[in-house]
């Protein structure tokens, strides 16, 4: 084994999941390299809205997340992240004391509204399994003299993203963690005999380069979100676009399989549905207006109205828009195959709103973290209209006729709905009734939207330890995970939870890899 540069813990991915793995492993004594694929740092970590999913109680955390993970995950990894999770509030509280960040755990501060603001967050987790009363987020409300147009002017989601990632990065530059931008990793190096992990090859401008790796590796370089043969693959329906991360391509998946890693939630994607941008050079769908989530058994509080219904390719309804977690769960039903016609017929789906809907808000949010891309949706959608993502007619039938789809069929689910909007109660699909509004004031707007995700959680198999996990349910040596790659939700999302996974599992993989005896060549 020929290596050009020596370092004694290699981190791939430079989100929050690989900055808080350096950082830790840093902390323990190891020399680090930190490299990453993209131009710029921050990973999709820097779209999100910085919310770290915490907890009181261990035992009502992991209860929830058991009962959340429906078996798919096993105990003694969900009761480390169920631990860890009760450590988060102080941990941020620490580390934000680097460039005196002002952090909060009250909803109604963290959200800038009061008991009766409709946008409020709830104090608990989004299902009511037993736990769910334990969880609540902790918020970075502010980095004095810190402004993201400044620092990150690359980094286009929401604000709260890049005020958590300024206090990992501020804390690496601290450490003197080497950082490399442009660093592809292409493949792990290793003993062929053992399979011991012993550097990774990388390649900065095309051109390769070996890394010696003394203590471990580690992969946090995220999912597939920006890989169409793996969602092909993997996901049932198709195309499901990509909202974010266009570099998220399965490099961490592959390298791990490479050497015989196990694979589990390769199905389990957060998401929902988007727009797609005219330009077919435009990497992204844009994802409709964000919500506020709401707590089934409490419909009563989704009190901020929706807009648009969304109709079939036949004109009709079929899924509640408004969700109890909508970025989560509203992706499912637009995968869904009929085999009598052979079609995704729900994908593209049709949004419809009338001129009242469009005046309300910004239809869409584009998300981004690359350099030289950016999007900003208009303010009264008329942007859109003039681009030709939203599609304008006087009359309902003329709507149906651009979009094609059954003019008759329009106009009877849009008749339908605003007699429901009449009753205030959807009888067909439970969306909540504080979230209805009708349909009936020209003109009228539409748009096909598509299956939509903002990230995978999917990839390889951990151990509570953040071992990657080989086929026969051994630990491949010297190899850890951290983040969303492989991530341990695998049945119904956490809001918050893979930031909260990029702490303790970036955590634990940091502090083992440095622990471990260095090899020598």
């Amino acid at each position: 084994m020929q290596f050009d540069e020596s370092y004694d813990v290699v981190v791939a991915g430079s989100g929050l999941a690989g900055g808080i793995a350096a950082i830790a492993a840093a902390d323990a004594g190891a020399k680090v390299l930190l490299i990453e694929k993209s131009e710029v740092p921050g990973g999709l970590s820097i779209c999100s809205y910085g919310a770290v999913r915490s907890a009181r109680d261990p035992q009502a955390a992991f209860a929830y997340l058991k009962a959340t993970n429906d078996g798919r995950t096993p105990d003694d990894v969900l009761r480390v992240l169920a631990e860890g999770m009760c450590e988060l509030e102080a941990t941020v509280r620490g580390l934000a004391t680097i460039n005196g960040a002002v952090i909060s755990t009250s909803v109604a501060e963290a959200a800038g509204g009061g008991p009766d603001d409709p946008y409020r967050r709830r104090v608990g987790a989004n299902y009511p399994f037993p736990g769910n009363e334990a969880f609540y987020h902790t918020t970075v409300v502010d980095v004095p003299g810190f402004d993201t147009a400044e620092h990150y002017p690359w980094a286009n989601g929401a604000p709260g993203g890049p005020k958590l990632f300024k206090i990992i990065h501020d804390h690496l530059r601290k450490r003197g963690v080497e950082i490399r931008l442009g660093t592809p990793a292409l493949r792990l190096i290793a003993d062929p005999g053992t399979r011991e992990v012993r550097g990774v090859t990388v390649a900065p401008n095309g051109t390769e380069r070996a890394i010696q790796a003394r203590r471990g590796v580690i992969l946090a370089c995220g999912g597939f979100e920006g890989n169409a043969e793996m969602k092909a693959q993997f996901l049932e329906g198709k195309p499901v676009l990509n909202a974010a991360a266009r570099t998220n391509t399965g490099d961490g998946i592959r390298m791990a399989q490479d050497l015989g890693a196990a694979l589990w939630h390769m199905w389990h994607i957060h998401g929902a549905y988007g727009f797609r941008h005219p330009d077919p050079a435009y990497p992204y769908a844009i994802r409709l207006k964000r919500f506020p989530d709401w707590f089934p058994g409490e419909e009563s509080r989704a009190r901020v109205k929706m807009a648009w219904i969304l109709l079939d390719q036949d004109g009709r309804r079929f899924m509640s828009e408004y969700q109890p977690y909508t970025q989560d769960t509203g992706v499912r039903p637009s995968q869904y195959y009929d085999p009598v016609r052979q079609r995704f017929p729900r994908n593209p789906a049709f949004m419809i709103c009338d001129e009242e809907g469009r005046k309300q808000y910004p239809l869409g949010k584009a998300t981004s973290n690359d350099k030289g891309i950016r999007y900003y949706w208009s303010d009264d959608n008329l942007k859109e209209v003039e681009s030709g993502i939203l599609k304008r007619a006087d009359t309902l039938e003329g709507l149906a006729i651009a979009l094609g789809i059954e003019p008759e069929a329009v106009v009877a689910s849009v008749s339908r709905w605003d007699e429901q909007c009449g009753h205030g109660h959807d009888e067909d699909f439970g969306r909540p009734g504080n979230t209805m509004t009708s349909i009936r004031t020209p003109p009228f707007y539409g748009a096909p939207v598509w299956a939509t995700l903002s990230n995978t959680q999917g990839g390889p198999v951990h151990d509570a330890q953040s071992r990657v996990i080989d086929v026969y349910g051994k630990p491949i040596p010297r190899l850890y995970t951290a983040g969303e790659l492989g991530s341990a939700f695998g049945h119904l999302y956490l809001s918050g939870g893979n930031i909260a996974e990029c702490f303790v599992t970036g955590r634990i993989a940091g502090r083992n890899a440095a622990a471990m005896a260095p090899w020598h060549a």
